[in-house]
């Protein structure tokens, strides 16, 4: 079999969506590469892609079905046929619907996949099946919402604008874990003479990149955002023509909010230096082009919306949304490009069902009645380990009347709980069509390799159920490509210029949202709406975040993982020698007033559960926080938990989301009372 190559595309939760050229001998993929005609990523690949291969072809790849023979969680299982799972499981629904109609099984996924087609083939099914709905808000939606609120629908600027501006804040973000390629245009900009100021809650991977890092207290960015408008308006360093013009609000906020966040108040509630929030007021007000990328970690607290909301206020105050280089990078929102409801049909709903956010998982497994939750089906997520309230998922998970069914490539934490677990494609085995949220790239991916053992991609899975279920709709007898040719025949404006043939052929392309600096801003207004009439709060303030009355004294920070994503890949042994030991990161201080060591056992604890970590002391830490990068899978933890028994099913302001670093810990020496991890697949 001769040597083959291949474009593909990385399929995980990130927002590059990185080009991959992919090399096949043998039937085998023996190399993945970064794709150097794609406009975005240029050929660069993470440290999580480099020998992707290894993780298609992993030893521990789940291959056949099987059947769980032993205790939940306890790993036991044997070998089954594709037929004898998919008649158990249409089995076992039916008598669950008859029981306790459809509403009492739940899907649960997320971004394990990013493939239009496959990410979001169990939602039809599901539909049809009448299931309780999943509300998906575990990453960032109080970004989204928070953003909204002032900006509208208003696209943003190509990723690669910054590259022209004198100063780019990078706020709440670590680019070198999660959006490496956007570092490309910052490197860009600072040789030509940029200044690019970081501000976070502590010194990460990104930081060296950085000419100023400023500290700030957790869940306290909107107090900052704030001070620093008040200082612009009281140096008079804002442009008045543009606030004029395209602004909606600006005067209200003046006279109502501003007036309350003098440096020093600020100082007080964020812990950063009234002279430090007066040369960033500085340094941003008289910039000619300055640039502002905000994270998804800032929206992560109980305030994140409202945080979102004040940050979008700061580009309009200096007129930076009508400069090339100036403005705010949030998100692309490239997916209003596609008719996702030709994949997703919400109209084969039999009536209205209800709707459960997956940050409740723990309470919706232990404590929802009429009906229970007596099935729950895990595609494409973890959620043993990534849901909040690990302790509170892991006992809804161990109910033995609780009928688990996983679509997984590997035996994660959820999988071992599962009665069933299918063995699931990787994304070189199957078709699909992918965008970028962090550009805006499209590209459509073929397979490379044939699928692993008796693999099924989603799409096959659900369309198999759909048979065992008795359903005949046409949706579920359609290939991933001919849904695929389906979401690209329907026009979009963005599309309108888009090389067919290019994209046909699995190159990457890119979508054009239109418009320019002078684009009229997408709100009902036209405008910037700082004031938002809509809205019962119609101007942004701050509020605190939910652990502000905590009495913990750690302000717990689950941060990203430069080698891993979420519990992504933690199968690759290299890439977990290269994280190290589950650490926990404090700042000397911190750990001298506990009498704690450098590389010593400890355990952090809450009102949730406790957490055994290797301790980490770092001047890079501020007092106060204490950080835990990555999300471990527990058979490489050193207790049986891992950092997510410490986070809360509280959620944000808006949109429903997670709150992973509104948390706080204590932390004692050694690993005394946390209970030692099943070894094995455990």
């Amino acid at each position: 079999m001769p040597t083959s190559l291949h474009r593909s595309v990385c399929p995980y939760d990130c927002p590059d969506a990185c080009g991959l050229l992919v090399t096949v001998e043998e039937g085998r993929a023996v190399a993945v590469a970064g794709d150097p005609e794609h406009p975005f990523t240029r050929g660069a690949l993470c440290p999580k892609m480099n020998r992707y291969q290894d993780t298609v072809h992993h030893p521990e790849r789940l291959t056949t079905p099987l059947r769980r023979t032993g205790a939940k969680g306890e790993g036991a299982f044997a070998p089954v046929s594709w037929e004898e799972a998919l008649g158990e499981i249409a089995e076992r629904w039916r008598r669950i619907i008859a029981a306790h109609g459809a509403e009492a099984i739940l899907p649960y996924s997320y971004a394990g996949t990013m493939g239009l087609v496959q990410r979001n083939a169990g939602h039809a099914f599901f539909h049809r099946l009448g299931a309780s709905k999943l509300d998906r808000t575990i990453c960032s939606p109080a970004k989204s919402e928070g953003w909204a609120l002032v900006m509208g629908g208003t696209p943003a600027p190509h990723p690669d604008a910054c590259a022209t501006s004198d100063l780019i804040l990078l706020w709440g973000i670590n680019a070198a874990a999660t959006q490496v390629h956007s570092l490309h245009a910052v490197r860009e900009a600072k040789r030509k003479g940029a200044q690019v100021w970081l501000i976070d809650t502590y010194a990460h991977a990104t930081a060296p990149l950085c000419d100023r890092v400023v500290l700030v207290r957790p869940g306290t960015d909107g107090a900052l955002a704030l001070g620093i408008l008040h200082l612009l308006d009281r140096m008079k360093l804002c442009d008045e023509a543009f606030l004029a013009a395209h602004v909606q609000g600006a005067a209200e906020l003046r006279e109502r909010i501003l007036p309350d966040y003098p440096p020093e108040r600020v100082e007080a509630i964020t812990g950063v230096p009234a002279a430090t929030v007066r040369e960033l007021a500085e340094a941003y007000g008289r910039a000619r082009d300055p640039h502002l990328r905000p994270g998804n970690g800032i929206s992560r607290y109980g305030n994140g919306a409202m945080t979102l909301r004040t940050l979008a206020c700061l580009p309009a105050f200096v007129g930076a949304y009508a400069k090339p280089g100036g403005g705010a990078f949030a998100s692309t929102s490239t997916g209003g490009a596609f008719p996702m409801r030709l994949i997703e049909r919400e109209d084969l709903l039999p009536g209205p069902v209800r709707t459960l956010n997956m940050n409740h998982l723990g309470w919706a497994l232990n404590e929802l009645r009429d009906p229970p939750v007596a099935s729950l089906y895990v595609y494409h997520s973890n959620p043993a380990v990534v849901a909040p309230d690990q302790n509170a998922v892991l006992r809804g998970l161990a109910r033995e009347d609780l009928f688990t069914v996983v679509h997984e490539r590997f035996m994660t934490d959820t999988a071992l709980f599962a009665d069933l677990v299918l063995p699931a494609t990787s994304s070189l085995e199957h078709s699909d069509l992918y965008r970028a949220y962090g550009s805006y790239c499209v590209q459509r991916a073929r397979p490379a390799v044939a699928p692993v053992g008796e693999s099924r991609s989603n799409l096959e899975v659900f369309q198999a159920l759909a048979r065992a279920m008795g359903f005949t709709e046409a949706v579920f007898s359609q290939s991933a490509d001919n849904l695929i040719d389906a979401l690209l025949a329907e026009p979009h404006p963005w599309r309108a210029g888009l090389d067919e043939g290019r994209l046909a052929a699995g190159f990457p392309v890119e979508l054009d949202p239109g418009g320019g600096p002078d684009l009229r801003f997408q709100t009902p207004s036209g405008k910037v709406e700082i004031l938002n009439p809509r809205d019962p709060e119609p101007l942004p303030r701050f509020l605190p975040p939910h652990s502000a009355g905590d009495p913990h004294p750690l302000q717990l920070v689950t941060a990203p993982a430069v080698q891993g994503l979420n519990s992504t890949f933690h199968e690759r042994e290299e890439l977990r020698r290269r994280m190290g030991r589950m650490a926990l990161r404090v700042n000397p201080a911190e750990a001298a007033a506990r009498g704690l060591a450098d590389g010593g056992p400890v355990t952090a604890f809450n009102g949730l559960g406790e957490v055994a970590f290797t301790l980490e002391v770092t001047d890079k830490v501020p007092a106060g926080v204490a950080v835990a990068e990555g999300v471990w899978w527990r058979r490489f933890a050193p207790g049986d938990r891992t950092v997510n028994a410490l986070t809360s099913q509280r959620l944000t302001d808006r949109g429903g989301g997670s709150t992973f670093y509104d948390n706080r810990v204590e932390v004692r020496a050694g690993w005394s009372g946390v209970l030692p991890v099943l070894r094995g697949h455990s």
